[in-house]
């Protein structure tokens, strides 16, 4: 009851003319990212982030995340129509998005994705809304070794849960944390690797970091690729959305199902690719028509979609609660709440009660809101879609270096970003993933002043983090998850030789 409260009190801070323009401008502007091919919601988040340094803390934040919930439900049309994922996770969308737009039921598909959408991220919005405050609690506990512990198990989840190739991973955590040791030690009060620039002094911001590596990576990538698009049309009639409503009901378990692997996959660092494709799996598997899955079957869409957009969701919740984001998104907004002044974790529950519950009402009201907008605008959205790259791209380009020159006003920010643009296309050449790096550049300086905190305070005993049962066993379990892939190899080639 007391959360049903607060978010009615939430819905209070929420409900003003100000803050729901901005949840429109932002559910517009979220949708235009996500149907262009590989933007998406961290890249027009990353991208878009400058415009809201001028903002309170609250209508920011609310503008960014209806930004990433535009985005998420914009990924569908291009994946349906254009057989071109938004979004990596939106692949397995198109295994049976694409044939039923080739069957004529584009309008159909478009409505399955979208509705899946929305429930995938209520159900997560309900499981942040619940659970954030009693996490946020028990973090009140927490001292310097019991931070660094939780910053370690999510460093060692993102290398034993994975898919990326572990080697690989380590590559990009390992540079994001360096990176993060660029300028000022804020410990020691020392100056660290930057080389007799003044411009390092300050360090390497995270946010032209990331505008450089989603945005300008994206931009040379699609260059590169020169894109020419050419998909189906659609217009979602009234008619067609009750009659995909009323089959729903038919689906439940799928949904179910995907909800809570959605879940589970954006809590613990796996991610929505594998969340979809696992959604998508299962569905296949328990199906009794499996043969029809991938010619046109709309429960390869719902399943796809609705873990998608739970795991995408229920990401913000560690980041919330405990400081620690699940997903690269996350990760960036966690940058924007530090620019604003906010530390995200269980103090922000505490001293910013507006904020945190304004913020989970603006999920509510902005997947209801953002449901309804784009099954009205499909065609529209869609027409963006024809409109040359090449008209795009140079407005993309210079609106990222506005906003990297508008967060210090130095034109070395604009240097830096062009730099990590291309270390972010050639990292995506490689097939090295971005989130990590992300991650390391998000938590690197917090991790690291736990770490120094602890060993002053221990006297350089590593025996302080299994000084007591909780820091010990989140210790013990972030070792695990990092050697995983090793012992789960080597129980499999056990079990062999015991039968």
């Amino acid at each position: 009851m007391e959360a049903f409260g607060l978010l009615l009190y939430g819905f209070s801070v929420l409900l003003t003319w100000k803050i729901l323009a901005l949840m429109m401008v932002g559910l517009m502007l979220g949708i235009f990212v996500g149907v262009l091919p590989g933007l998406g919601g961290p890249n027009g988040v990353a991208i878009l982030l400058p415009l809201t340094f001028t903002m309170d803390p609250t209508s920011a934040i609310v503008m960014l995340s209806c930004i990433y919930w535009g985005a998420l439900f914009g990924g569908a049309i291009t994946s349906i129509l254009f057989n071109i994922p938004g979004e990596a996770w939106s692949v397995a969308t198109t295994f049976d998005g694409y044939p039923m737009a080739q069957q004529g039921k584009a309008a159909e598909a478009l409505t399955a994705a979208f509705t899946s959408s929305f429930i995938g991220s209520f159900v997560a919005v309900l499981l942040i809304t619940f659970l954030a405050p009693g996490i946020a609690s028990f973090a009140l506990k927490f001292g310097p070794p019991e931070f660094f512990a939780v910053y370690l198990l999510t460093f060692c989840s993102f290398v034993g849960l994975g898919r990326e190739e572990k080697h690989k991973t380590i590559i990009s955590m390992s540079l994001g944390l360096l990176l993060t040791g660029v300028g000022l030690d804020t410990v020691s009060g020392t100056l660290r690797m930057t080389f007799g620039s003044s411009d390092l002094l300050r360090g390497v911001n995270f946010l032209v970091a990331v505008i450089g590596l989603f945005g300008i990576s994206e931009i040379l990538l699609t260059m590169e690729e020169r894109l020419a698009l050419h998909g189906h049309s659609a217009s979602i009639s009234l008619r067609v959305v009750l009659k995909v409503w009323k089959d729903l009901p038919r689906y439940w378990v799928t949904l179910l199902r995907s909800s809570v692997i959605g879940c589970w996959l954006g809590i613990t660092p796996g991610g929505a690719i594998a969340a979809s494709f696992m959604g998508y799996n299962l569905a296949k598997r328990f199906s009794k028509d499996k043969d029809s899955f991938g010619k046109g079957r709309i429960e390869g869409v719902f399943a796809p979609e609705t873990a998608a957009h739970a795991s995408g969701t229920s990401a913000l919740l560690p980041m919330l609660a405990l400081g620690i984001p699940g997903s690269g998104t996350a990760a960036i907004l966690l940058g924007g709440l530090m620019v604003w002044g906010l530390n995200p974790g269980p103090l922000l529950f505490v001293e910013h009660k507006d904020f945190v519950w304004g913020l989970i009402a603006s999920m509510y009201l902005g997947n209801v809101v953002g449901l309804i907008i784009v099954l009205t605008t499909v065609p529209l959205f869609a027409a963006v879609l024809r409109v040359p790259f090449a008209a795009i791209a140079p407005m993309i380009v210079v609106s990222c270096a506005i906003g990297a020159f508008a967060i210090q006003n130095a034109m070395f920010d604009i240097w830096l970003m062009l730099i990590f643009g291309v270390v972010g296309y050639a990292f995506k050449k490689i097939g090295i993933p971005l989130a990590p790096l992300t991650l390391a550049l998000v938590l690197g300086n917090r991790a690291e002043d736990s770490f120094r905190l602890s060993m002053i305070g221990a006297g350089g005993d590593m025996r302080v983090f299994w000084s007591n049962g909780l820091v010990g066993s989140i210790t013990t379990l972030a070792l695990l998850l990092l050697f995983w892939p090793l012992i789960s190899k080597a129980w499999h080639a056990i079990r062999p030789a015991a039968q």
